[in-house]
């Protein structure tokens, strides 16, 4: 047996409910992700998807179920609840970046603060971490003066800072321009190629079917599908999933 045999799923959630008032937004949703996987979560607006990302690393309370990560039960709040959360990085559809803080700052902020990173180490590996995402040239600009494309790369760089063992990406091209997708993109992809556990909503359907190892289709608070990029793009099960795809790429 190979340890990743043995290994824990990265993310478990078992019978995971979510209400809004009266509005059941996450029905029953039991899902794996094991570490090294990269699964896309698809569905129409307002199928739960981003509840789904937001609840696991308890930025959305849950009503009922569980939730694990890397064979820890994520705590419902306090200190153990913070680091476990260090292990989750997250990128949101907005950059979240600190205004008043260059680039470089922004990327060092965590590791300094939370996992207690002398700061020359966290200003070598945040260099380190731009350079990978292409951005290196901008470390000492502040967010403004940043294209959308280029924040939202820094936030990628930002939350690699921590090491997390797994990241969730919560539509993180959906307030860019066309011309800035590709560009986060593309440093995904790489990410994904070289390992990363990842979950991902997102609306880009190049990336889900050439990045993803799952594609999880959702409607309505449900999991309605989970299967292969192939089998989900050339072979839909459900009607809903049918619909969905026929509305997208027939655009």
């Amino acid at each position: 047996m190979t340890e990743a045999n043995t290994a824990p799923p990265m993310i478990r959630m078992v019978e995971v409910d979510k209400y809004f008032g009266q509005l059941h937004v996450l029905k029953n949703i039991n899902i794996e992700v094991p570490r090294g996987q990269v699964v896309v979560v698809l569905g129409p607006s307002g199928s739960g998807k981003s509840t789904l990302c937001r609840a696991i690393n308890r930025l959305e309370p849950i009503n009922s179920g569980s939730i694990e990560i890397d064979g820890k039960p994520l705590p419902a709040e306090g200190r153990e609840l913070a680091s476990l959360r260090a292990d989750v990085g997250m990128v949101f559809q907005s950059f979240n970046l600190f205004a008043h803080k260059t680039i470089v700052d922004n990327v060092m902020l965590g590791p300094v603060k939370v996992r207690k990173t002398p700061k020359a180490d966290a200003r070598r590996t945040a260099m380190e971490l731009l350079e990978r995402v292409g951005i290196a040239n901008q470390a000492d600009k502040y967010p403004a003066q940043l294209s959308g494309g280029q924040q939202q790369r820094a936030a990628i760089a930002r939350a690699l800072a921590m090491r997390p063992k797994v990241m969730l990406f919560d539509e993180p091209t959906s307030a860019l321009d066309p011309e800035m997708i590709n560009e986060v993109l593309d440093v995904m992809s790489t990410l994904a190629e070289e390992g990363m556990t990842m979950l991902v909503v997102t609306h880009e359907m190049g990336f889900a079917r050439n990045a993803a190892n799952r594609v999880v289709f959702m409607s309505d608070g449900d999991i309605v599908e989970d299967s292969t990029p192939q089998d989900f793009f050339t072979a839909p099960k459900s009607a809903r999933a049918k619909d969905f795809l026929s509305k997208i790429l027939t655009h």
